[in-house]
């Protein structure tokens, strides 16, 4: 009988979970809220606790499963299966997570970063089509993503694949890392409220993104690149500016790497073909000749269902 995979997708709100096959076709899923309070110490066993009900539920015994995989937010060390600094989810000291999920379940347990496990996913079954060499963009609250390259994630010596912050404006805004500007500072979504803000200040045009602004109304990456689609001219002013600096970045990756697919992903990405064509402009502007024609810039396919099909590929390391 085909043995089966289990996926965790470990984040500051809900837990997400899939039962898959070998190949990566989710069975089954559901998801938890995730109890963050005294300093998380309900969240490894509430995950020990709904894997072992499901399984139950579904009629299923630990040794029907070559391993579960999780990501996770945080510092992963990937030989002791230990997590630390996840700050959204109380871990400020050290988690012995593999050590007590594989007594708690008696199924093998693999752990990476949350944003590499979503590159994972993207790349098995999603835009990457499954390549050797693909580089993943995630466009949410902060810029995350992962480099997978001849088939392997890059860990480099801990920080490998921080692609929100390679640096894409020397001495711009202050990114949450310290630094000045890092890509994250700029194509995140709050990045984006932070360029028109500052673009609104400087423009002495009609504009509703500039009548807004004045005004103190809320504005939010999505409203920026809909009042853009609809040719706002302030609004295409700093759409423009974000594709420029992600052109950039996805040029540099490119030249670096030569991926056969630079996967664009996260909530700002749902803009869409509109997004994705601003940053393929400005990428074939600065990207190195021989990069152009062999590169693909192109936008992620399994929305949230990347995170949980890229924890569950972390577990075929244990198939015999």
């Amino acid at each position: 009988m085909d043995k089966k995979l289990i996926g965790v997708d470990l984040g500051g709100t809900t837990i997400k979970f899939a039962i898959t096959t070998e190949n990566g076709e989710i069975q089954q899923r559901w998801s938890i809220e995730t109890n963050i309070l005294d300093e998380g110490s309900h969240i490894v066993p509430d995950i020990i606790e709904s894997i072992n009900h499901h399984l139950e539920m579904y009629e299923m015994k630990p040794e029907q499963f070559i391993g579960i995989g999780m990501g996770t937010p945080g510092t992963v060390d990937l030989e002791k299966g230990t997590v630390v600094g996840a700050y959204n989810l109380n871990w400020k000291t050290v988690q012995n997570v593999k050590e007590e999920i594989e007594k708690g379940t008696n199924i093998k347990f693999a752990v990476d970063n949350d944003a590499n496990v979503a590159a994972l996913g993207e790349r098995w079954k999603g835009a990457g089509e499954n390549a050797d060499d693909v580089v993943f963009i995630t466009l949410g609250t902060g810029v995350g993503g992962g480099i997978i390259t001849n088939g392997k994630l890059v860990h480099g010596m801990g920080a490998g694949g921080e692609v929100g912050h390679m640096n894409v404006h020397p001495g711009g805004y202050l990114c949450t890392c310290g630094n000045r500007g890092c890509l994250e500072a700029y194509a995140s979504a709050t990045g984006v409220v932070r360029v028109a803000r500052d673009m609104a200040e400087e423009y002495a045009g009609n504009s509703k993104l500039k009548q807004l602004t004045d005004d103190g109304e809320e504005v939010t990456s999505k409203l920026v690149f809909d009042l853009a689609k609809e040719n706002d001219p302030l609004a295409k002013m700093v759409v423009d500016r974000v594709c420029n600096y992600l052109g950039l970045a996805c040029a540099n990756f490119g030249s670096i790497l030569n991926p056969s697919a630079i996967v664009i992903g996260g909530g700002v990405s749902a803009a869409g073909q509109f997004l994705l064509d601003q940053v393929k402009n400005y990428f074939n502007e600065y990207a190195f000749p021989t990069v152009k024609s062999s590169t693909e810039i192109k936008l992620a396919q399994l929305g949230n269902e990347a995170g949980v099909i890229g924890a569950a590929s972390l577990a075929l390391k244990f198939k015999d």
